[in-house]
């Protein structure tokens, strides 16, 4: 949404709803462009990844707005550097935005299926990604994972030439198929892609055999799902551990099995019935396994998608970070982008899964409407991770004399100190440190051009209070 704004055009408002941003995945800050080379990465890296937006003339670490003294030498210098230096061909959106009188430039990548790369490194040794607020050269794994994706093939499309028709359970697909009404197959298995052909031969694909497969401990040498309930709220101590290989439908069942074995379940009196609630809502835990399941990097051999109970959190940790393309930001907006598109076929035609796409929005969704907590979504390096928590935690109230400063915010875009100092009807003392300490702990952002800028003010941040 900021990308697609600031490429038409509204700017004043879009610069300083990103600058009460922290750099990450889509967004990165640079005083000029003496670093050149680390401008170009970040372009490339931005490309390969999500998309996202480089602000030049700004101090990475304090966000304190400096400007640019010549900026239109600056953009002829940084465009050159990415028409000479990045392959294939790559134009990102160069514009100039004037704050408080000092220039800013705007540089936006789009997000562009390809491999992008430095032309003096080549393809293995100059293809950047973007992890967190880095930028990291990209691996075999990742190289390979982003060409698929320029060719629109998933990596459960692929077939596997080392098994064949006998490796896969034909019983099995039938039994499940039946349950939800649907005759099974060998046309049906053509068309989810469960079989598909190669060099004249017919073969099961990756994702026929993460679903369908016989003899797991030949095909999958490693769990897809590694259970464990800890003690307390560290990882110090395994109370019970469970490593499934099961085929991926019922590894769904066994999953939420472990999970309700080891969580508790509170009873209340409604009239002459007595009501039973699970420590989490039954449709959180459904829809946080599934996306595991469905989304999850299976290139990845030895890393299994990891269930951890704790006293206090259920966690779901799972390979892959968002597939390419897509950041957080559009995730938790409803937007959704299949990493494996055979799963998620058949889990639909199984009516395992009810729509598409949109599940991280409606998790958040369903926890404000029954009033839970909120999940925890968190790119993690080349992991995603969801964390859940019982009904019964409550949010923390914050200090009693910040709510009127979120009343106010409610309404408006922003608020100078001034105006906070009437509010808390303090010293100007006071609210200078009672400021400070709400952008200490998050709930604020200060937009300032220094230190000392008089007309600085602030801003929540973008997924604040």
């Amino acid at each position: 949404m900021l990308i697609s704004m600031l490429i038409h055009g509204d700017h004043l408002m879009m610069l300083e709803q990103l600058l009460s941003r922290n750099e990450g995945k889509t967004l990165e800050f640079k005083e000029n462009s003496q670093s050149l080379q680390k401008i170009v990465q970040t372009v490339i890296a931005f490309a390969n990844t999500a998309g996202g937006v480089l602000l030049i003339g700004i101090k990475n670490e304090t966000k304190e707005v400096i400007g640019l003294s010549d900026i239109l030498k600056e953009e002829e210098k940084i465009a050159n550097a990415i028409a000479d230096s990045v392959s294939p061909l790559l134009i990102p959106n160069l514009q100039f935005c004037s704050w408080r009188e000092r220039d800013i430039l705007i540089v936006t990548v789009p997000y562009i299926p390809g491999l992008f790369h430095l032309k003096s490194k080549g393809e293995v040794e100059g293809t950047f990604i973007r992890l967190g607020s880095t930028n990291r050269l990209a691996d075999a794994h990742i190289i390979a994972e982003i060409r698929r994706l320029k060719e629109h093939t998933s990596f459960d499309q692929l077939p596997d030439c080392r098994f064949s028709f006998d490796d896969f359970d034909f019983e099995l697909a039938k039994q499940l198929f039946l349950t939800v009404g649907k005759t099974f197959t060998q046309a049906k298995a053509k068309a989810l892609e469960l079989f598909t052909t190669y060099q004249s031969e017919t073969y099961p694909t990756k994702g026929g055999l993460l679903l369908f497969g016989k003899n797991r401990d030949r095909i999958f040498i490693d769990p897809i799902v590694r259970m464990a309930r800890f003690e307390g709220i560290l990882k110090n101590a395994a109370i019970d551990e469970q490593e499934i290989k099961s085929p991926l439908p019922q590894a769904l069942e066994e999953v939420l099995s472990f999970i309700r074995r080891h969580t508790s379940m509170s009873f209340s009196i409604k009239g002459i019935r007595r009501e039973e609630t699970p420590q989490y809502a039954p449709m959180l835990l459904r829809e946080a396994i599934m996306n595991a399941l469905i989304h999850a990097d299976y290139a990845n051999h030895r890393s299994p998608i990891q269930i951890a109970i704790f006293d206090d959190r259920l966690e779901v940790t799972n390979p892959g970070s968002l597939p390419f393309g897509l950041s957080l930001d559009s995730a938790l907006s409803g937007v959704s982008q299949l990493r494996n598109k055979v799963l998620g076929r058949t889990f639909r035609e199984l009516k395992l899964t009810e729509h598409w796409g949109s599940g991280l929005k409606r998790m958040l969704d369903v926890c404000q409407h029954q009033h839970i907590p909120l999940p925890k979504f968190e790119e993690l390096g080349h992991f995603f991770r969801l964390t859940l928590y019982p009904k019964s935690i409550k949010n923390i109230p914050s200090a009693f004399w910040q709510e009127p400063i979120f009343h106010y915010l409610k309404k408006h875009d922003k608020i100078h100190a001034k105006m906070a100092q009437e509010i808390w009807k303090v010293t100007r003392r006071t609210t200078t440190t009672r400021l400070k300490e709400m952008c200490q702990e998050g709930s604020l952002v200060e937009i300032s051009t220094s230190f000392k800028d008089p007309q600085k003010f602030f801003v929540l941040p973008k997924h604040g209070k």
